[in-house]
C-alpha cells in the first residue's frame, strides 16, 4: 500500500514544519509550500491525497485557491487552516470547498486524527 500523499500550504515556516513532522511521523508522504500562486500552480499539475491550505499567505489567499481549484473541477480534499475561527469564516471556507476547516490554534491529535480517518477509509 502506498502512502498517502499530503500538500502542506502554509506561510508560516515553523509552522508548516510541525505539521509536516506530524503527518511524517503517521508514514504520509508531504510536501511543503508557502505561498498561495505557488500552491495554486503545482495542486493544478501535480496529484495529492489531500491538502493542508492555510488561508492566509501570500500571494493568492487560500480561498482563493481553493475556488479556483473546484471551479476547474479538481476535488483533491481540501482541509482549511485559519486563525479565523468565527462561524461565518468557517461557513465561507466548507461553502467555497473545503472539506474540512480547523481553526489555529489547533490540537495536533485532532490534525492527524482527521488524517488516520480519512488514509484509512481509502
Amino acid at each position: 500500500m502506498r502512502a498517502w500523499c499530503v500538500l502542506v500550504v502554509e506561510d508560516n515556516k515553523r509552522m508548516s514544519a510541525f505539521i509536516s513532522k506530524a503527518l511524517k511521523e503517521e508514514e504520509l508522504a508531504v510536501n511543503v509550500l508557502h505561498d498561495g500562486d505557488e500552491a495554486l500552480a503545482v495542486i493544478q499539475s501535480t496529484p495529492f491525497d489531500a491538502v493542508v491550505l492555510d488561508i492566509m499567505l501570500p500571494g493568492r489567499d487560500g480561498l482563493s485557491v481553493l475556488r479556483e481549484l473546484r471551479k476547474g473541477g479538481n476535488r483533491t480534499p481540501i482541509l482549511l487552516l485559519s486563525a479565523r475561527s468565527g462561524v461565518n469564516e468557517r461557513v465561507e471556507g466548507l461553502d467555497s470547498g473545503a472539506d474540512d476547516y480547523l481553526a489555529k490554534p489547533f490540537s495536533l491529535v485532532e490534525l492527524i486524527a482527521r488524517f488516520r480517518r480519512d488514509s484509512m477509509s481509502t
